[in-house]
């Protein structure tokens, strides 16, 4: 076999990732607009002594700091897309930057909550009007960033099948159109729990002012810190599942499971399917029949709308009784 022979089987594994995508640029304005307002919230929370407008301005400080890491992982993912090195490309990297974030996340959670206790324990004198003030005006910054964002975030890759075979194993590449970008969805939903903090905040000063009860100041200020901690183990949780390479959900795995028992006697023995990038699967089927397929004719059994980019298919050949079809396979998925 000449070596120009196998070429049009020899492919890369951006999979769509090397493309500049709008989001990478909305990121980046929100970023810097959420930092400069975090300079003032933090600046007249100490200035104004108020506890609430101080959590709320390093709660901002968090979401800058968490979208500067989106904007990051956006660019390296970009960039380094068709770094051999990376085995299934740098869509993973999203998910370590959500991983980062969470975990800053819960720093900043825990030192809401001593700063919020502090006050409960040595109440500070706190300047209503102008902490108000401020806050409102974090609140509408707050909501002109997620109208920046769009609330939905998107993958554009490109529309098409290409499929490559080898023996046995077959690598599909089907970037699927507009699918949810992790990275993206990460940093709207850090800026979206930014502005329910802001309005805490004003809720806290705005009953402090006129119910002279100014200990729930420093209580909103352990409500935000809670709701901190809730949304970083929730962002933990699932860019662990990417990290971990943990197996993709049933919703995933039955579709492929009964689109390759559809034909014949297929029978699959071994399924693992896991996260490569947002929206994107990679596959390992093993499947044992008495007439086993073509690779390109089990490709060709899976649907088209599971998001998977590289598949590898594994053939086993199980001798039938004359007349009668083999026995059901059962084995672990």
């Amino acid at each position: 076999m000449h070596t120009e022979s196998v070429e049009r089987w020899v492919h890369n594994h951006t999979f769509g990732q090397d493309e500049k995508k709008s989001a990478e640029r909305r990121t980046l304005i929100v970023s810097v607009v959420t930092i400069l307002t975090m300079i003032v919230e933090i600046g007249a929370g100490i200035v104004f002594g108020s506890m609430a407008l101080l959590a709320d301005g390093l709660h901002m400080g968090s979401h800058a700091s968490a979208l500067a890491i989106s904007v990051f992982a956006y660019r390296y993912t970009r960039i380094h897309a068709k770094d051999a090195r990376f085995n299934f490309g740098t869509g993973k990297v999203s998910s370590l930057a959500a991983f980062a974030s969470a975990t800053l996340l819960a720093l900043v959670a825990l030192v809401m909550a001593w700063e919020s206790i502090g006050r409960l324990l040595s109440p500070v004198v706190i300047r209503f009007n102008q902490a108000i003030l401020v806050a409102v005006i974090g609140l509408v910054i707050n909501g002109v960033c997620l109208a920046i964002l769009g609330g939905h975030g998107s993958f554009n890759g490109k529309r098409g099948r290409e499929h490559e075979e080898d023996a046995d194993h077959v690598h599909v590449h089907t970037d699927r159109h507009d699918h949810h970008d992790h990275n993206f969805r990460s940093a709207y939903l850090h800026v979206l729990a930014d502005a329910l903090t802001s309005v805490l905040a004003i809720f806290a000063l705005l009953l402090g002012k006129y119910l002279r009860q100014q200990w729930l100041d420093p209580c909103m200020g352990l409500v935000g810190a809670t709701l901190v901690v809730r949304w970083s183990w929730g962002l933990l949780r699932s860019s662990a599942r990417v990290l971990l390479d943990l197996q993709a959900p049933d919703e995933l795995l039955g579709p492929i499971r009964k689109s390759i028992e559809s034909e014949g006697d297929n029978r699959v023995s071994d399924l693992h399917v896991w996260s490569v990038g947002p929206g994107i699967y990679a596959a390992e089927i093993a499947i044992v029949s008495s007439r086993p397929l073509d690779p390109d004719d089990y490709y060709k059994l899976l649907p088209g709308d599971l998001g998977l980019v590289h598949v590898t298919v594994e053939t086993h050949r199980c001798a039938a009784d004359a007349g009668k079809d083999p026995e059901p396979f059962r084995g672990g998925g």
